[in-house]
């Protein structure tokens, strides 16, 4: 019977899911750091205004970059058919 190779679970990539939800997350934090921003202009007086004013202008820009940086996916996610029914998840 020739070997057949089956993924690691360790190897696996991490889920759809997970990733969105994670690149969700990032960018809603990057979204209430510029809410701060314009709190912050509001609040504060002189170059820290302008800084604040600075950030909540780029910020939006930043996030979207970063959230569209998907991690490249691994090159072999090829899957193979178990033969063996004994190696199959959930045979007794």
């Amino acid at each position: 019977m020739p070997h057949t190779s089956i993924p690691s679970v360790t190897t696996a990539p991490i889920s759809l899911h997970d990733e969105q939800i994670g690149r969700m997350r990032q960018y809603l934090a990057t979204m209430a750091l510029r809410t701060a921003c314009f709190i912050g202009a509001y609040f504060f007086e002189g170059w820290l205004r302008w800084v604040c004013v600075a950030l909540a202008v780029v910020l939006p820009y930043i996030a979207v970059v970063l959230v569209n940086a998907v991690r490249p996916r691994p090159e072999d996610t090829t899957m193979t058919a178990v033969d063996d029914p004994r190696r199959q998840v959930g045979h007794r």
